[in-house]
């Protein structure tokens, strides 16, 4: 599935003018301004009503990644751990029907996009020198979070996709495939094949029973915690919540930093905060890098299929050196 949402100022367009029309079918909201916010999977507005303070968030969604029950889904869970866990995460706004999701038929798609509007909450990213002491806070709530996963009777209707070996790297694989990644040669071919075989190997030994594998936010960083102080931390962005394995979560708590220097002062800050929650078999920490590195070759292949996007024209080829760098430590570490 390839990406149909884009940085470049018609596409950029094309999406404000949807979360537009579907402003139209919330009530109060007539005359308020739309202001791009960021541009990923899918296109996020900012929404002011003139003359007034408040602010929304409208999300538009990309076309054919989500159906309306898996984002009713993800909307579900975020509403359940602010309940049950006391986690903040933005509230909806129902529209005049009284659904949180709002499909719009545009001409500019030939087809029909999938809304949400949110509240807007405050705070910022994480911006302190002291990344170590934030990946702490990190870790306590990806625990609370698996720790309600856990436990959690979901609804029949309840759906979300799966970040598997085979919904990862497979034929059909979700985010497109690693080896058309940005700089992917015959060498590279050769390292990171090694590599995507041995990730296989290992999982495939480590298991998917349910203490290991279950529902998770699947994107879990820094960049999707909104801070207000180190005890006031909201999580957003549930767009790639799915079944998966729960440590996962941290690896993609290092993405795109699993080459800083830092990077184990920070695993072992995460760790810190995961256990004042709930505990870490061994075997789980055994295969910590393993899924450190198979969400590297994940953002690998997010980035071949994203080419358009700023963030992978930035990260460009240099990215692919540094996965194979750290690729060959991995297969050093794990080849006898």
């Amino acid at each position: 599935m390839l990406h149909d949402l884009s940085d470049d100022p018609q596409a950029i367009d094309r999406a404000a003018q949807t979360a537009q029309m579907a402003l139209g079918q919330y009530q109060d909201f007539s005359g308020a301004d739309v202001t791009l916010l960021n541009v990923s999977e899918n296109a996020t507005f900012l929404v002011q009503l003139p003359s007034q303070p408040e602010r929304f968030v409208m999300r538009v969604h990309r076309g054919e990644y989500h159906t309306e029950i898996e984002i009713k889904s993800e909307l579900l869970w975020s509403k359940e751990l602010r309940r049950s866990e006391g986690i903040r995460t933005p509230n909806t706004i129902r529209n005049r029907h009284g659904s949180e999701v709002t499909a719009v038929t545009t001409d500019s798609y030939n087809s029909f996009r999938y809304c949400v509007l949110f509240e807007f909450l405050p705070g910022h990213e994480a911006v302190s020198t002291d990344l170590v002491a934030e990946f702490e806070v990190l870790g306590e709530l990806t625990a609370k979070m698996h720790r309600h996963a856990r436990t959690w009777n979901r609804p029949a209707w309840f759906s979300r996709f799966d970040w598997n070996l085979d919904a990862s790297f497979g034929d059909e694989a979700r985010w497109g495939r690693w080896q058309d990644g940005i700089g992917v040669g015959a060498a590279e071919l050769g390292i990171l094949g090694s590599l995507e075989g041995l990730l296989g190997k290992r999982l495939m030994s480590y298991g998917n029973d349910s203490s290991k594998y279950g529902l998770i936010h699947a994107d879990l960083r820094l960049a999707n915690l909104l801070w207000t102080s180190s005890s006031d931390v909201s999580v957003i962005d549930f767009d790639d919540c799915g079944n998966s394995w729960y440590f996962y979560d941290l690896g993609s708590a290092l993405s795109f930093i699993e080459d800083d220097p830092l990077a184990h002062e920070y695993i072992d800050s995460w760790l810190t905060g995961y256990r004042s929650v709930m505990p870490v078999d061994p075997t789980d920490e055994n295969e910590l890098w393993t899924f450190i590195l198979f969400r590297r070759l994940l953002l690998l292949a997010w980035i071949g299929s994203h080419q358009s996007a700023e963030i992978a024209r930035d990260l460009g080829p240099n990215f692919t050196a540094v996965t194979c760098d750290l690729a060959e430590m991995y297969l050093s570490a794990h080849t006898k």
